[in-house]
C-alpha cells in the first residue's frame, strides 16, 4: 500500500495538539514528522495521537525549544539521533519502518537575525549544522532513506515570494543556498516536492507579523522532504496543505505532504 508522510514544524506540540488531531483525522498521514515540538518526551501529548490510531511514536525533546517526533499509523522502531554540532540539541530523530525504510526527521537552527557568522552566533551555528549534515550525507551514503522537516533553508529563487530582496535575509542568503545545495547532492538526495511540483512560487512558511499572511503572501519553502536515489522513484505525489495556515491560533508553517509506494 502506498505511504503518505507529512511533515510539520508544529510551534509547541502541547499548544496545538487539537491542531496535530485535525492534520490526523482530516489528511489521515501514515507518518508525521513534527518539528519545534517546544516539549520534553514525557510531556508530549502522544497518548492523544495514539488514541486516533497513531499508535507508534520516537521522539527526542527539550523543555521550551527545539524538539521532534515521528508520529505513525504503522509499526516502526527507533532508529537512534544524531547530535550535529555535538550541543545536546534535540533536533533529529530517527525511525525504521519494517521494510528498512528509515525516516529521518530534522530541525535545522533558524539562524537569527544578522547573515554574518562573525556577528552572530546563530548564524554560526546555523553554517555548521548545514556542512555537518553535508559530510554526513557523504559519508554515510544514504539508502533506502526519507529525510524531512523544517530546514529553514529556501534554496531556489521560486521558494520565496522576492529572490532579490530575501536573498540579504537569513534563510535565503547565498552561503546557505550553496551549503543546503551541497548536502543534498552529497547525500544523493532527490527534492521530492520540487519534483512534482517543479515550476512556480511555491512555499510552506508564512510570517505571523503579516496583517493578512495569505493576501500578502510573502512566504518562503523552508520545509523540505528528500528521497536517497533508490527510494525516489518511489514517490508519487506531493502537497503543501496551505488552508491549515489559516486553521486557528496556527503555526505559522503549512504541512508538507509526499506519497511513497513503497
Amino acid at each position: 500500500m502506498p505511504l503518505t508522510l507529512a511533515t510539520w514544524n508544529i510551534n509547541s506540540v502541547r499548544l496545538r495538539a487539537g491542531l496535530v488531531e485535525r492534520l490526523l483525522q482530516e489528511a489521515a498521514p501514515d507518518i508525521l514528522c513534527l518539528q519545534e515540538c517546544k516539549s520534553p518526551v514525557e510531556k508530549m501529548p502522544l497518548e492523544v495521537f495514539a488514541a486516533l490510531g497513531w499508535t507508534h511514536a520516537v521522539a527526542r525533546g527539550q523543555k521550551g525549544y527545539n524538539g521532534v517526533a515521528i508520529l505513525s499509523r504503522r509499526p516502526l522502531e527507533d532508529a537512534g539521533h544524531i547530535d550535529w554540532c555535538g550541543r545536546g540539541d534535540a533536533r533529529h530523530v530517527a525511525a525504521r519502518l519494517e521494510d528498512g525504510t528509515v525516516i529521518h526527521n530534522l530541525y535545522i537552527p533558524a539562524g537569527g537575525d544578522v547573515p554574518d557568522p562573525a556577528l552572530n552566533e546563530k548564524f554560526a551555528h546555523k553554517l555548521q549544522f548545514v556542512e555537518a549534515l553535508r559530510a554526513w550525507g557523504r559519508d554515510a551514503a544514504p539508502r533506502r532513506a526519507i529525510l524531512v522537516g523544517d530546514l529553514n533553508i529556501a534554496p531556489r529563487p521560486d521558494d520565496v515570494w522576492n529572490h532579490r530582496e530575501l536573498s540579504k535575509v537569513i534563510s535565503h542568503t547565498p552561503v546557505e543556498r550553496e551549503g543546503l545545495t551541497a548536502a543534498q547532492e552529497a547525500g544523493g538526495w532527490v527534492d521530492v516536492t520540487r519534483a512534482h511540483i517543479p515550476e512556480g512560487q511555491l512555499y510552506s512558511w508564512w510570517s505571523y507579523r503579516a496583517r493578512d499572511w495569505d493576501a500578502s503572501d510573502r512566504g518562503r519553502r523552508l520545509d523540505h522532504v528528500w528521497a536517497s536515489p533508490d527510494l525516489a522513484g518511489a514517490a508519487m505525489d506531493s502537497a503543501i496543505l496551505r488552508d491549515a495556515r489559516g486553521w486557528e491560533k496556527p503555526s505559522d508553517h503549512a504541512p508538507v505532504l509526499a506519497r511513497f509506494d513503497l
